[in-house]
């Protein structure tokens, strides 16, 4: 799953660079990154109560990991429009939702 969202991630950042500049590259590349680096943390923490198999408990968990991820985006977001200057926003919408339209609830019922 992480692979595809990176797949779908430089797409847009090459399609970006070629057509409106490197800082948009890079701004998608950012933007994909929080929703990967969100997904992998959540990841961890949703398979941390893997043996467990009472209905509640997985549910409780599974809450846990999206409560991270979602934080986890917001952070990474907050730093990204602090520190680089040439920000293109479009860009890192952009490389944000090529990463999210392609996460865990969209793919769920795809084997790859």
């Amino acid at each position: 799953m992480l692979k595809i969202q990176l797949i779908a991630t430089v797409a847009v950042a090459l399609v970006l660079l070629a057509t409106t500049g490197m800082h948009a590259g890079i701004s998608a590349i950012l933007g994909g990154s929080a929703v990967l680096i969100g997904a992998s943390v959540a990841s961890l923490i949703a398979r941390r109560n893997a043996k467990n198999e009472d209905p509640t408990a997985i549910l409780v968990n599974l809450l846990k990991a999206e409560a991270v991820k979602i934080i986890m985006i917001i952070l990474l977001l907050i730093i990204v429009f602090k520190v680089y200057a040439q920000l293109v926003p479009f860009a890192l919408i952009a490389g944000l939702a090529a990463a999210a339209l392609f996460s865990g609830a969209a793919l769920s019922k795809l084997k790859v």
